[in-house]
């Protein structure tokens, strides 16, 4: 089993890849296999960002494996003006939606019901096959609202400390 621990920063050469979604590119734990066919452990440190397209790890027998963001069914969302697009942003933002945001389109995970909740809206649906890699929150860390396990979310904000008083 090729077993890795560590990120790197991009290599222009490299010995295996992995072929992720979206949602096996934010565990930290991952049982897997390469492209090439070979049995895969990720133990990466928890509390990360998930893993990008083009993003290298090093394993422990000091191979460099690229990760490949893999297609996904995807919504493609475009909207008649930059107010609409917004606006069909602010409510998928307000149910905790994923969201790939570009140049005047959004993408999100194939989704019926968010398909016709944005349709109500005004917007332009498609469905297409691509890689997916939606904005990491603004605060860092992960979606976290529980109180038990807060020793495995000790970091501080990246924008903000709130509640902090000189």
């Amino acid at each position: 089993m090729l077993v890795i621990h560590r990120r790197i920063d991009p290599q222009p050469v490299w010995a295996a890849e992995l072929h992720l979604t979206f949602e096996a590119r934010s565990k930290s734990r991952l049982r897997c296999f390469s492209a090439e066919g070979e049995d895969v452990g990720l133990f990466l440190e928890r509390g990360q960002s998930p893993l990008y397209d083009g993003e290298c790890l090093q394993a422990e027998d000091g191979r460099i494996v690229r990760v490949c963001a893999r297609p996904e069914q995807l919504l493609h969302v475009t909207c008649a003006n930059a107010f609409e697009l917004t606006r069909a942003a602010y409510h998928l933002g307000n149910r905790h939606v994923a969201l790939q945001v570009g140049d005047g389109w959004l993408r999100l995970l194939d989704d019926y019901v968010l398909k016709a909740m944005l349709e109500q809206l005004g917007a332009t649906t498609e469905h297409i096959e691509a890689p997916f890699q939606p904005e990491h929150g603004a605060y860092g860390g992960g979606h976290h609202h529980s109180r038990h396990g807060d020793e495995d979310f000790n970091y501080p904000p990246k924008l903000h400390q709130f509640g902090v008083r000189p």
